[in-house]
Parts: structure tokens; C-alpha cells; sequence
């Protein structure tokens, strides 16, 4: 436990977080997992699905269908996520079928179709109402719910405490999808105008003119999908893209790059 603790606790990216948490959730026989976190949730949604950190092994066609056909906003246990924190076992749907609305049927349907049958739920506690966090543990092709209480009643405390451990690491590595990744540059202006810096005062600190520092500002403000670069600053800092130790990482000054 304290290795996996150690090595969770060094880890510098978001993808080495997760591979050991699902090579540790293996060892309680959950061995596909779907996590996810938004900081932009509200009472009518949980904002642009390009802004989510989502993580999951499950197999590709599952992933097609829940997440990015967007089965998952129908889901009975993501209902129950953003209601509730603590851990939720999937008895409930299956105790409570009246419970569940048309769509959720459906969704429980195609889950049972893909061997997702059973499992556990976890929503995480946070202290900003904007955040949510939550993941699902399935459970091994061929489990009852039966046999995973057991192993809850068992490891529960434990399994919660690590998966609580993991959300809380990941959410503080640098994350965006692909489409919304920031250069080294587009940083640095950010972390600039985040510091009170102008365009003026970023420019002579990056040895660049003051329009390439904009144009810069500008494509940052674009791969945020922001109007403003203070929004553009407030997203960076949300999904830890700014203020980044890291390799690709361009010196502050001394570097001519006036175009």
C-alpha cells in the first residue's frame, strides 16, 4: 500500500496516475473504471464536454456509446453522483427499478448488454459547488452485485480512501483534451497577464514584440474557447495548464522570436 501510495504521490501526469489506480483497483477485482470531473457543473449541466477530465479502460465500443454518444447524462448513477457524496452500491438502481426514468432503463439496459452489471459508485466531496468529481468501479465480467458487497463490506473503507486519494492527485496535474492543449508559449503569456503584467511588460520580459505576445494571448484565447484572455486565465488556472514545471517549457527571456 505504501509503494502505491509513493509512486501515486510522485507522479507527474495525469495518464501515470490512472494506470496505477486501475492496476491497483484490479487487486479488489474492479477492473474497468470511468472517472470523471468537471469545475464548470451547474444546475443545468456539467458545461462543455471538452472541458471534462474524463479517464476510463473501458473497451472502445463501450466508451463510443456512454461517453461519447453521451448515454453517461442518462445514467441512474450519475444521477445519484451529482446528488450525493460517499460511495453508492449498484444494488440501488436494481432495488429501486420504479425509481428510474425511461431513459435510465435504457441506459441500464445497454450497460448490462456490455457486462457492466456490477459495481460501486463513488462521488467525491469538494469544496467548490462548480466541481464534481466521481468514478465508477465495475466490477469483473461474471460478478454479482452479491459478491461485490462482500468485497466492500471487506475493503470498502480502504478502496474509497484510494480512489479519494487518486481524484484528488489527478485534479491537481495539468489536463485538457487535445483540441484545448496549450504551447509552452501560450502559457507563458497567460501566466504573465495572470502575474499583472500588460502586453507591453510580457513582451520585454519575453524578449518577443508586443503583437506576437497577442497573437499568442490570441490563439490561447481560441484553444480555450474564451472571449477574454482574464476567462482564458481562470480556464488555464481551473485545468492547471499554467505555472507548469515541465520540458517543453521555453526560457523566460533571452530567446528572439520577433515576427
Amino acid at each position: 500500500m505504501i509503494d502505491y501510495l509513493e509512486q501515486l504521490v510522485e507522479a507527474t501526469t495525469v495518464e501515470g496516475v490512472w494506470k496505477l489506480h486501475c492496476e491497483k483497483m484490479k487487486e479488489y477485482r474492479f477492473d474497468r473504471l470511468l472517472y470523471g470531473f468537471t469545475r464548470f457543473h451547474s444546475a443545468h449541466g456539467f458545461g462543455n464536454r471538452e472541458d471534462f477530465l474524463i479517464m476510463t479502460n473501458h473497451d472502445p465500443d463501450y466508451v463510443d456509446h456512454f461517453v461519447n454518444g453521451g448515454l453517461y447524462f442518462h445514467a441512474p448513477m450519475v444521477r445519484w453522483a451529482v446528488e450525493n457524496h460517499g460511495a453508492c452500491s449498484w444494488g440501488w438502481w436494481a432495488q429501486n427499478p420504479d425509481r428510474l426514468t425511461p431513459s435510465e432503463r435504457k441506459v441500464v439496459e445497454f450497460n448490462l448488454s456490455h457486462g457492466v452489471t456490477a459495481g460501486y459508485s463513488i462521488s467525491f466531496r469538494d469544496s467548490s459547488i462548480r466541481n464534481k468529481g466521481a468514478i465508477a468501479l465495475t466490477a469483473e465480467r461474471g460478478m454479482t452485485q452479491a459478491e461485490v458487497e462482500e468485497i466492500w463490506a471487506e475493503h470498502g473503507r480502504v478502496i474509497q480512501v484510494l480512489n479519494t486519494v487518486a481524484h484528488l492527485k489527478m485534479i491537481q496535474l495539468p489536463y485538457s483534451s487535445p483540441s484545448r492543449h496549450l504551447t509552452a508559449r501560450q502559457r507563458e503569456a497567460l501566466e504573465w497577464m495572470r502575474d499583472g503584467k500588460t502586453t507591453q511588460d510580457a513582451a520585454e520580459i519575453m524578449g518577443l514584440t508586443p503583437a506576437t505576445v497577442e497573437k499568442h494571448l490570441r490563439l490561447a484565447r481560441e484553444a480555450l474557447d474564451v472571449e477574454t484572455t482574464a476567462q482564458a486565465v481562470l480556464k488555464a488556472s481551473f485545468q492547471n495548464q499554467i505555472f507548469v514545471l515541465d520540458s517543453d517549457r521555453s526560457p523566460v527571456s533571452g530567446q528572439s522570436e520577433r515576427r
